[in-house]
């Protein structure tokens, strides 16, 4: 099977702003070729608090569980193509969750690979 190209980016979370430390807590794949978006997160709680003792890791699962429903066209995106929603979420924002840069790779299934790059990057 020929390779087909994707994108995708880590997803941090950085619960002081400040401080500037991130944990990353999931990976956000587009593969236009194969009409494919998704999200897969894990949220380490004690590497979180070891940053911000004080982090409320109730909101921070909220909005990774709002991640995943962006892209699978929930809420403010069900209007948006998949590209429009990836560009979407990848977009520079100063919040507690924000995408790290834009990687481009290469392989044959689009969510065998997410799956992959969680391990790798994540867990």
């Amino acid at each position: 099977m020929k390779k087909i190209p994707y994108e995708y980016a880590v997803i941090q979370a950085v619960p002081r702003i400040e401080r500037g430390e991130v944990i990353n807590v999931g990976v956000l794949l587009y593969c236009q070729r194969q009409d494919f978006l998704a999200a897969r997160t894990h949220l380490d709680e004690r590497r979180l608090l070891c940053l911000d003792p004080a982090a409320d890791v109730t909101a921070v699962r909220g909005a990774l569980e709002s991640w995943e429903k962006t892209c699978s066209g929930g809420g403010a995106s069900a209007g948006m193509k998949l590209g429009e929603r990836f560009r979407w979420l990848v977009a520079p924002r100063s919040t507690i969750l924000r995408a790290g840069p834009v990687h481009m790779g290469l392989a044959d299934d689009a969510g065998a690979e997410l799956e992959r790059l969680v391990g790798l990057l994540v867990h």
